[in-house]
C-alpha cells in the first residue's frame, strides 16, 4: 500500500511537471506564423495525455446479519447494512501517433483507491507495429484476454458486480504477463472485424506479491467485433476463449474425484508435477435498436467449463502457495466446473432509462450435487456448492458523468449434507449506487 502511494504522488508530480514544460513551450511558439501553427496541431494530434476516472458510493442491504457476499465482500457479522466505496479509480492514459493518424505506443496506469486502502490495478506499455498496421505487443500488469466480462469495465457494465464464476476464477481480473495482439487498423483491411490476442501469465493474478512457481498460463481469444447482420441493423458480435495453465504442485497429497467423491492420491511422483487450472469459454452479444433515441434491446450469455484446481475450502486460484494450519503444505483438489451467465438489457423508451436482468451460475464441481455434498465420505465442503444468482436492476444515466443503479441479486444455493447449508442461506443483498465519471 505504501509502495502504490508514492507511486501515484510520483506519477502525478512527473506529469504535473511534463504538462507544465510542454505548456511552456507551446506558449513560445508563434501561433501567427504558418509553421508555429503546424507545431501546434502536431504537438495536440500526435501527443495525447488523458485522465480518466470514477468513483462508485454505494449503499446496501444484505437479508441478514453478517451475509456472505459476492456484491463487494462479505458483512461484518452484526451488521446487514453499509455505506461503502466500492471502486475510485483515477486513470492516465498516454498515446502517440504517426503521421498517418496509426498509434505507435501507448502507456497506462490505473489505482483503486478507497476506504479500504489503495492498490494498482493496470500498469502497462503497449507498442504497434506499423508496416502492416496489424500488430501490438503489450506488457505489465492488465486485464487476462478471456472472456467478455472480465474484460468489460466496471463503469460500463449493467450489474453492479461480475458473475460469481468470473469473480472466481479470475478474482481481481488482472495478471502480470506480456501478450501480442492481432488486430488489423486500417478502415480497408479485409479482416478488420477480427481481433485475437494471445500471452503468457503469471497465473494467481493480484491475489500474491509475486509468482511462485516456474510455470506460466497461456490465454488466448479470438473475437468478431459488432457486425450488422441485417436491415435493421442489429449488430452480433462474440468470441471463444481459452486459458491453459496450472501450478506446481508442492506436496505429493492431491485430491481428485472419483464418481461423487474426493480420493486421495499420495504418489511421491506428484510433488513437482503441474496441476491443471484449464478453462475454456464462448460469448455472444446482441443488440437490437429500438429507434432514434430510444436505445436498444441486448442479450449477451458467456458460458465457461473446465477444470480448476485449489484447495479444500475453496476454488479460487491460490495467489501464495497453500499451506496448511501447521505450515506444511495444503493438499490440493482439482474439480471439473461449469458456469455461465445470461443478461437481458433494455432501454426504457429513452437512453436514459435502462432496466437490466442478469442470470448467472457457478458450478465449482460438477461431479457432485444436492445430498451428494457433504455426504459421509465424499470429502467434500462449501467449495463444492452450486450457486444460481437472479439480478434485477434499473439504471438512470443522469448526463455522461452521473449514474444511479438500484440492483437486487437473490442468491440461491444448493441443499447439502452440510451443517448451515440443508437449505438456501439467506444472502440477498440490495444495492443502490451513484457513479461519478469524469
Amino acid at each position: 500500500m505504501r509502495f502504490a502511494k508514492i507511486i501515484l504522488v510520483a506519477c502525478v508530480l512527473t506529469v504535473s511537471s511534463l504538462t507544465a514544460k510542454a505548456q511552456f513551450l507551446m506558449d513560445m511558439i508563434d501561433t501567427t506564423t504558418e509553421l508555429g501553427r503546424g507545431m501546434i496541431s502536431m504537438y495536440h494530434k500526435y501527443d495525447a495525455l488523458r485522465f480518466s476516472g470514477y468513483i462508485q458510493p454505494q449503499f446496501q442491504w444484505a437479508s441478514k446479519r453478517g451475509a456472505p457476499s459476492f456484491a463487494g465482500g462479505d458483512f461484518n457479522p452484526q451488521s446487514d447494512n453499509r455505506w461503502m466505496l466500492r471502486r475510485g479509480r483515477i486513470r492516465l492514459d498516454y498515446e502517440r501517433y504517426d503521421n498517418n493518424d496509426m498509434p505507435i505506443l501507448q502507456f497506462a496506469f490505473q489505482f483503486d483507491g478507497t476506504e479500504r486502502g489503495v492498490a494498482i490495478r493496470d500498469f502497462y506499455g503497449r507498442f504497434f507495429e506499423n508496416k502492416f498496421n496489424v500488430f501490438s505487443m503489450a506488457a505489465g500488469m492488465f486485464a487476462r484476454p478471456f472472456g467478455y466480462e472480465v474484460n468489460l469495465s466496471s463503469a460500463d457494465r449493467e450489474a453492479p458486480e461480475r458473475g460469481r464464476m468470473s469473480q472466481t476464477l479470475m478474482k481481481t481480473e488482472r495478471d502480470m504477463g506480456g501478450m501480442i495482439s492481432f488486430e488489423p487498423r486500417r478502415k480497408d483491411h479485409p479482416l478488420r472485424f477480427l481481433k485475437i490476442d494471445a500471452g503468457l501469465f503469471n497465473g494467481q493474478g493480484l491475489t500474491g506479491p509475486s509468482d511462485f512457481d516456474s510455470h506460466k498460463d497461456f490465454i488466448g481469444r479470438i473475437a468478431v467485433k459488432p457486425q450488422i447482420i441485417n436491415k435493421s441493423k442489429w449488430l452480433l458480435s462474440g468470441g471463444v476463449s481459452i486459458l491453459y495453465g496450472g501450478m506446481q504442485q508442492f506436496t505429493d497429497h492431491i485430491y481428485r474425484m472419483e464418481n461423487t467423491v474426493f480420493k486421495l492420491d499420495s504418489s511421491v511422483e506428484n510433488a513437482g508435477k503441474i496441476a491443471p487450472r484449464h478453462y475454456y469459454g464462448a460469448d455472444v452479444q446482441l443488440k437490437i435498436p429500438n429507434g432514434p433515441g430510444k436505445g436498444w434491446t441486448q442479450f449477451r450469455a458467456e458460458y465457461i467449463r473446465g477444470v480448476q484446481t485449489a484447495t479444500a475450502n475453496t476454488t479460487e486460484t491460490p495467489g501464495i502457495i497453500p499451506l496448511d494450519p501447521s505450515g506444511k503444505y495444503a493438499p490440493l483438489y482439482i474439480r471439473n466446473f461449469d458456469g455461465a451467465y445470461i443478461y437481458f438489457i433494455q432501454n426504457l423508451a429513452s437512453v436514459k432509462h435502462q432496466l437490466v436482468v442478469k442470470y448467472d451460475w457457478y458450478d465449482p464441481n460438477t461431479n457432485v450435487k444436492g445430498k451428494q455434498i457433504g455426504a459421509p465420505g465424499s470429502g467434500t465442503t462449501p467449495a463444492d456448492i452450486r450457486y444460481n444468482i437472479l439480478g434485477i436492476g434499473y439504471l438512470y444515466y443522469a448526463n455522461e458523468h452521473l449514474k444511479f443503479t438500484l440492483y437486487y441479486d437473490i442468491v440461491k444455493n444448493e441443499s447439502t449434507q452440510l451443517p448451515g447449508y440443508t437449505s438456501d442461506i439467506s444472502d440477498n443483498v440490495l444495492t443502490c449506487r451513484m457513479q461519478y465519471r469524469f
